[in-house]
């Protein structure tokens, strides 16, 4: 990373040339060719920026923390362990109830949301890319759900050890999509960037 010794200004020893001037034109020309060229600039990470500010605007905070619910509406069934059994948990997600139902309406629904997200809005530079950002952090996060419904579909136990798996994995997901449905939301709200493990930087490589 650093390269401060290797990067110091060439010196010369007069001694050597007694004879020379340090004023002749051509060892000016010639210190000026030997300096050292400036290191790169090192990448800097994606900060929450919306048409040239520092933070981004009440518009796209509000879009970014909307689409957060997406992945957690259409994984919303891996929480049906939880919750039955914690009555706080169902509190806490009482206000959605009407939300969700709309959303599992229509089986097609949640590949629609999917459609639209990617190419009206990550697809669309009319769009912050701190929008586009959080944006393409849910579909990844959604895409990932492919794999415990694969895990399902091809191993559902009705009883014993290997319902005691499909439960923890189900409670799993659903908890990571809850959490990631807060800190994302909230982060938005509060004009942050929020980089959610796993997604974040599949999300980073759609934008360059």
């Amino acid at each position: 990373m650093a390269m401060s010794s290797l990067l110091s200004p060439l010196s010369f020893t007069v001694k050597s040339f007694p004879l020379v001037s340090l004023r002749h034109p051509s060892l000016l020309s010639l210190t000026t060719k030997l300096r050292c060229p400036k290191p790169r600039e090192r990448r800097r990470p994606f900060t929450a920026q919306a048409k040239g500010s520092n933070s981004a605007d009440a518009p796209d905070r509000l879009i970014s923390a909307v689409c957060y619910f997406y992945p957690f509406f259409d994984g919303i069934q891996y929480g049906k362990y939880v919750l039955t059994q914690f009555t706080p948990m169902q509190l806490l997600i009482q206000p959605l109830v009407p939300a969700i139902r709309v959303f599992k309406s229509f089986p097609f629904n949640g590949f629609l949301v999917f459609l639209t997200l990617y190419f009206v809005v990550v697809r669309n530079r009319n769009f912050s890319r701190y929008v586009r950002f959080n944006t393409m952090q849910a579909i990844v996060l959604d895409v990932l759900l492919i794999f415990p419904d694969l895990l399902e579909r091809s191993f559902n136990p009705r009883d014993g050890p290997g319902l005691d798996l499909v439960m923890s994995l189900d409670s799993t997901v659903f908890l990571f999509l809850l959490v990631c449905l807060i800190y994302g939301s909230s982060s938005c709200l509060l004009g942050q960037v929020p980089r959610l493990p796993i997604v974040a930087e599949a999300a980073d490589r759609n934008q360059t």
